[in-house]
C-alpha cells in the first residue's frame, strides 16, 4: 500500500475534519455547512484515491474497491446537501421530499460505515501479509 506524505496525510486529516464539522453543522440547520462539508469530501476522496495497492491479494483489493465506493457516497451526501438546501434539481415537490430531502444523512451514513469497516479489514489484512 502507498503511504501517504505528511502533507498528504493533513490534507486527509483536514478533510475528515471539514466533513465532521459540515455534517454536524447541517444537523443544526445551518445554511453554510454544504460549503464546509463539500471541500472536506474532495480533499479526503482525493487523497484516499492517492493510496494505491498493487499488490496481487484479492481481499484487499476488494476493500480497497470498497473504500472507493465509500469516497463516492461521501461526495454524493455533499450533492444531496447542496439539493437539501434548495431543489436545484428541478423535480416537483412530493418526488423532493421523497428522494432528496435529507436523506444526506442516510448516504453519509452507509459511506461512513462501509468506510469504518473497510479501512479496519485493511489494516488487519495489511498486516496479515506483511508477515
Amino acid at each position: 500500500m502507498r503511504q501517504l506524505s505528511n502533507i498528504e496525510t493533513a490534507i486527509l486529516l483536514i478533510g475528515g475534519l471539514l466533513m465532521v464539522a459540515g455534517a454536524g453543522a447541517l444537523l443544526f440547520l445551518q445554511s453554510w455547512a454544504p460549503w464546509i462539508y463539500a471541500p472536506g469530501a474532495l480533499m479526503f476522496a482525493a487523497m484516499q484515491l492517492r493510496q494505491r495497492y498493487e499488490g496481487n491479494v484479492f481481499t484487499i483489493r476488494r476493500l480497497r474497491r470498497i473504500i472507493i465506493l465509500s469516497d463516492v457516497l461521501f461526495l454524493v451526501a455533499a450533492l444531496l446537501m447542496f439539493a437539501n438546501q434548495s431543489n436545484f434539481l428541478g423535480l416537483d415537490y412530493f418526488t423532493y421530499i421523497k428522494y432528496v430531502h435529507n436523506n444526506w444523512v442516510v448516504v453519509l451514513l452507509v459511506a461512513a460505515i462501509l468506510q469504518l469497516y473497510a479501512s479496519h479489514r485493511m489494516a488487519s489484512e495489511l498486516e496479515k501479509h506483511a508477515k
